[in-house]
């Protein structure tokens, strides 16, 4: 299948690494010229150039408003204005609901939701005057199923979806479609973090803990970042062009509830 996407600018939020360097290099495998972005100037050079020779990428701190008007404008001169727009963080701390405190509440909005509106209020102008656009926010299967040990995670990540559909509904008629993408365990740096934590409430070795995490799945197995990232590129793309307003689960059938 040709996505149609071959020559268009594609912003990727957090793609230094996981999910969303899975992602960039997905839609530059299609043809799209990708800009990346994430704290870690280091790590996220190197995955530029594993990405592709025409991706760029710019040092960013998504919970900063200046950061990522800078990063729009960068890449706008750069490369031209982008009609993708993938969004994309870092999770919030875990923990208990009750142990979480005021300031770490506000650092999850600022990372997990405020960094969103703010993307799409910079990137859909442009889509409106070109009547195409394609806005992907990554989010987590915890906004379908509260996790007790990421309650920042579930309350913004569950907001994001209905911010999700009310952003579809509003940019549909100008060409725009906007759809969220949930994961279940996917095999990244946040997996292995939150496995280290269950492994030492149990007692055992986060291996042991991985596995137990698999073993609940129905597929039997964690997905790997390039499974999220197909789904995700096709969203992307232009055979997509009517699927809007859709939050995505890939969770190898762990989410037993409504979709």
């Amino acid at each position: 299948m040709d996505f149609g996407i071959a020559g268009r600018v594609a912003m990727v939020a957090a793609a230094s690494k996981g999910i969303g360097k899975a992602i960039a290099r997905a839609l530059a495998q299609e043809g799209a010229t990708v800009s990346i972005c994430a704290r870690n100037e280091e790590v996220l050079e190197a995955a530029a150039g594993e990405i592709g020779e025409d991706t760029r990428s710019y040092v960013v701190d998504v919970t900063s408003g200046d950061d990522l008007a800078w990063w729009y404008e960068q890449t706008t001169a750069d490369l031209g204005a982008p009609s993708i727009l993938v969004t994309n963080t870092g999770g919030p701390p875990a923990g208990s609901a009750l142990d979480m405190t005021d300031a770490q509440w506000e650092e999850g909005f600022d990372s997990t939701l405020l960094n969103v509106v703010r993307l799409v209020r910079l990137a859909t102008p442009a889509m409106r005057q070109e009547g195409w656009g394609r806005v992907v926010h990554l989010t987590s299967l915890v906004a379908k199923e509260p996790n007790p040990l990421l309650p920042i995670s579930s309350t913004l990540r569950a907001g994001l979806c209905a911010l999700t559909r009310l952003q579809a509904t509003e940019l549909a008629p100008h060409g725009i479609t906007v759809n969220g993408v949930l994961p279940g365990h996917t095999l990244t740096d946040r997996q292995l973090h939150l496995a280290k934590i269950q492994a030492e409430k149990m007692a055992i070795s986060p291996e042991e803990a991985l596995a137990k995490t698999a073993a609940t799945v129905p597929l039997g197995r964690i997905a790997q970042p390039e499974e999220i990232a197909a789904a995700v590129a096709f969203l992307c793309s232009q055979p997509a062009g009517y699927i809007t307003g859709v939050n995505l689960l890939v969770d190898g059938g762990l989410t037993r509830g409504p979709g």
